[in-house]
């Protein structure tokens, strides 16, 4: 079997290794060997297609590793309910103690409760505190309470 299918064959073995396995290690494993199998057509030496293929693969380490970084890192924005947290809205249905009410957060009405189970009359401003299944947890907001 001439040199440059093992190559082609290793590279190809790598490159479905990294389909199950995540962070672009085989890839650059399976992309060193098929780029050394073109080499070691036109190269013969064992050692120079062994050089060829440890610095390809080192190059292609490191490139893809800046690379999955930047592709897989987790972006702390959230863009589900979850990104409400923190946002100021205003109750639109009375939340009554212990029960559930209405709020508006932008151009978006949610279910709400009151996060001390107390009252909240219509019009008051609130802040969410936090989210439980898809309810609200609001409190008043600070600068309504000195309102008042």
């Amino acid at each position: 079997m001439e040199p440059w299918m093992i190559w082609v064959g290793i590279g190809v073995i790598c490159m479905i290794i990294e389909i199950f396995t995540p962070g672009f290690l085989f890839m650059s494993f399976g992309i060193g060997a098929i780029l050394t199998g073109l080499v070691s057509i036109l190269v013969r030496g064992t050692a120079i297609q062994i050089l060829v293929f440890a610095v390809i693969t080192f190059i292609l380490f490191l490139f893809l590793r800046k690379f999955s970084k930047k592709l897989i890192s987790d972006s702390s924005e959230e863009t589900n309910i979850f990104a409400l947290i923190g946002k100021t809205g205003m109750v639109v249905k009375e939340i009554p103690e212990d029960g559930k009410g209405y709020v508006k957060v932008g151009s978006e009405e949610w279910s709400a409760i009151a996060e001390n189970g107390k009252n909240i009359k219509d019009g008051q401003k609130i802040l969410i505190n936090s989210v439980e299944g898809n309810k609200l947890i609001v409190k008043i907001k600070e600068s309504e309470k000195e309102e008042e």
